[in-house]
Formats: C-alpha cells, structure tokens, sequence
C-alpha cells in the first residue's frame, strides 16, 4: 500500500518548541506571590479552576492565563490585592511573551527532512498575535506552506483547516505532544 500522505502538520507549543515549563515558572511565582492569603496548593488550585472558567471567553494562551491570575489574585484577596502584586502579575505577563524561543531537539533537523516531500502545515490553537510572534522568533516560518492559528482544537476546525488545504482527510497527518 502506497503512502497516501501529503501534508504533515505540526503543533507548535510543545512540539516544535518549548513552553509548558514557561506557565509552571510563573505559576509558582504566582503562587509565591499570594502565600500570606492561601497555602501554595491552594493557590494553584484556584488559579487552575479560573483558568478552566475562562476558557471559553480568552482561549488558550499567555493574555488569558494573566488575565485568570488577576481574577484568581481579587478573589484570593477578596479585592484587598496591594496594586504592587498586580503590577508584578502584569510583569510575569510581559516576561513570559517576551521569552525567547526554544526550539526541541531535532525539530529542524525533521522539518529540513519533510519539506518538499509533503506540505507542512502549522495547525496550533492559542492567541493570534503570541503564536504568530513565537513562529517568527523561532525561525521556523520558511519551512511552512500554511500557518492555521485557531482558538480550540474541535473536529470542525480540523474539517476547516482540511477543506482550505484542499486535501482528503486520509491524505492529512497532525503531529503533536498532546491526544487531543
């Protein structure tokens, strides 16, 4: 049986590059942050429940996660935050979008591989501006036909991204850390 793919996407948090470990870091600062309010655990577990909250009306990514540490922050505090702990919220924002871009062991050796065997497509969810600017950092971007940036993963949006690339399903691979 011949192979019939012909274009392989890739995730890119975690799969092209490094960025979990960047939301654990400021989770802790956070937590640091608010110990005199709440013990640590419960802080990230307030923090985690916002988050899952706010899914629906920020998406995923950095603005959202600093936006749900804020809330998180108010409601910890029952809104006595001192504006200096806000300030610093907002500071672990700015740092974490100004990250550089680490790139995986071996993404750019396995995107040299592919690229004019198959079309090779970014398909990553998250904030528009932040993954269009972690794409650029990291020097990647040549190596990709189609760049699809959306705010969740759901099976239409994969039907979306596969009638606009104007291929069959069974013609299509997705490559990622995550089952989902």
């Amino acid at each position: 049986m011949k192979n019939q793919i012909t274009v392989i996407a890739f995730d890119a948090d975690d799969t092209l590059w490094v960025n979990e470990p960047y939301f654990r870091e400021t989770e802790e600062q956070f937590a640091s942050l608010l110990e005199d309010f709440l013990p640590r655990h419960s802080i990230l577990a307030e923090l985690y429940k916002t988050e899952m909250a706010n899914l629906p009306l920020y998406g995923y990514g950095i603005k959202g996660f600093l936006l749900s540490m804020i809330e998180t922050s108010l409601r910890i505090t029952m809104g006595k935050i001192d504006p200096i702990i806000v300030e610093k919220l907002l500071d672990l924002g700015k740092e974490m979008l100004n990250k550089p871009v680490e790139l995986l062991d071996g993404v750019e050796e396995v995107l040299k591989a592919l690229k004019g065997k198959y079309r090779l497509v970014v398909a990553t969810k998250g904030d528009l501006l932040d993954q269009q600017r972690k794409l650029t950092k990291s020097g990647l971007d040549h190596y990709f036909h189609h760049i699809e940036i959306m705010s969740d993963k759901q099976e239409k949006d994969y039907q979306k991204l596969i009638k606009h690339l104007d291929c069959k399903p069974e013609a299509f691979l997705m490559l990622g850390n995550s089952l989902k």
